[in-house]
């Protein structure tokens, strides 16, 4: 009985100080929260190539290349320099031995979502930004609750065989709950508590998509960088789908402003 628990334990842990980390960056903004954008995306990139080419050194290029671009994105803002976003995603097309098109999607989302979170925070505040890390966190722990004390039929045994249909429906009650309590403070329509359950799809996704990569690979984590627990592409792909689809939505409506 408490094997289903056994990874609780690292999961809090890794889980709070990320939150820590993740919440006094947004708060302070500016050159700070760009420094740790900067920093997670590289290290994503180098996970992901680290996974399909198992070769350090190619790896660690492709993440400063990253560091290097997104930086500059950042420093220097303008029209043409989207294009840039593509500059990891191509470079690693040629140099992975396999996997060159899984490569260049995953980097370009992962490029994608550090500049725009970014840009969000700076055009917007952080409130929208502590909204989406409580659905992704709320999203993760309902689901890992629920699919522990309920259980019942998998989501997608084959990708994810740990996720089930309770944990999942859990994360989207979760979500939605959350969207109902920045209501109170914010001037968000009722259209905030489907928008976070989608939003939560959208976070469990991604950490489908990071599953299926790994099974792929024939790996169990990304990386070694927590003790016991993975690498940073494990703990932030739930919030890296979640992050793209709040981009895009605030592509097409307008984001309201936030009332405290």
């Amino acid at each position: 009985m408490s094997g289903k628990w056994d990874d609780l334990a690292p999961r809090v842990i890794a889980g709070a100080v990320m939150v820590v980390v993740g919440v006094a960056g947004i708060r302070m903004g500016g050159v700070w929260f760009q420094m740790l954008a900067v920093f997670v995306t590289a290290v994503m990139v180098w996970e992901l190539a680290s996974m399909i080419k198992r070769e350090g050194e190619s790896a660690m290029l492709l993440a400063a290349v990253t560091a290097s671009v997104l930086s500059g994105m950042l420093a220097y803002d303008t029209g043409w320099s989207l294009l840039l976003l593509f500059a990891p995603a191509v470079i690693g097309l040629a140099m992975m031995p396999r996997e060159r098109v899984t490569f260049f999607l995953f980097a370009l989302g992962i490029m994608a979502a550090g500049w725009g979170l970014v840009t969000f925070r700076a055009d917007y505040g952080g409130t929208w930004l502590f909204w989406l890390v409580a659905v992704v966190v709320v999203t993760d722990i309902a689901g890992y609750f629920a699919g522990r004390v309920i259980g019942g039929p998998k989501f997608w045994p084959k990708v994810s065989p740990k996720k089930t249909w309770s944990g999942t429906v859990a994360g989207w009650i979760g979500a939605a709950l959350v969207g109902a309590l920045f209501l109170t403070f914010t001037n968000a329509g009722r259209d905030l508590i489907w928008i976070s359950a989608v939003l939560a799809f959208a976070s469990q996704m991604g950490d489908v998509a990071e599953s299926a990569l790994k099974r792929r690979m024939g790996v169990k984590d990304s990386s070694s960088l927590i003790p016991g627990h993975g690498g940073l592409f494990d703990r932030f792909d739930g919030l890296l789908g979640a992050a793209l689809l709040m981009l895009l939505v605030a592509m097409l409506v307008d984001v309201p402003e936030v009332r405290i």
